[in-house]
């Protein structure tokens, strides 16, 4: 890995044009590590990951999300996946709706920075038909499709999106001898 974590931060974007480019196994198992090792409910870890490489599948997916065919272009997929009644199990209605999303939420994100900190691209892609997608990986019931994410080498580089300015998003309850943000 060669870029810190907010150098991660600050430079990933999401890419939707990939390079015919091969990325390592190896290179995907780490990247996978740091999902498992996302924050988590009581330590439930309520998730499973899928990693595609199969090129029948990977346009079944791409179908699947509204046919967004850069999907299927990419050379691998992470489909991150919520085990509701794992949390459920814990922490009752809140735990099933709210923390299994959280819980995997954070696991897209190390997936996501793990990429970037190894030079290659993805995309968090959350509009996606779930019965489909489902079906393309015989998911399990019980198990819920949470994001697609297509990883591989980008063929491009994209501006930084415009962010809203600091003093519009925080709002300090109490703010120490005057200091700034």
């Amino acid at each position: 890995m060669t870029k810190d974590v907010i150098e991660a931060i600050l430079e990933r974007r999401s890419t939707r044009r990939f390079k015919n480019e091969q990325v390592p196994m190896a290179t995907i198992g780490r990247i996978i590590d740091a999902a498992r090792w996302a924050p988590s409910a009581g330590n439930v870890q309520p998730w499973e990951f899928y990693v595609i490489y199969n090129e029948k599948k990977k346009y079944e997916l791409a179908s699947a999300a509204a046919n967004q065919r850069f999907i299927g272009e990419a050379p691998v997929i992470i489909v991150v996946c919520a085990i509701p009644e794992m949390t459920a199990a814990r922490y009752r209605e809140r735990g099933r709706n709210l923390y299994v999303i959280q819980d995997t939420a954070a696991a897209v994100q190390n997936i996501l920075l793990a990429a970037e900190g190894y030079g290659l691209g993805t995309c968090w892609v959350g509009s996606f038909d779930e019965p489909l997608v489902m079906e393309a990986l015989d998911i399990p019931r019980g198990t819920i499709p949470v994001a697609i994410v297509p990883v591989g080498y980008a063929a491009e580089t994209n501006e930084p999106p415009a962010r809203r300015p600091v003093d519009e998003i925080v709002r300090i309850i109490e703010q120490p001898d005057k200091q700034q943000l």
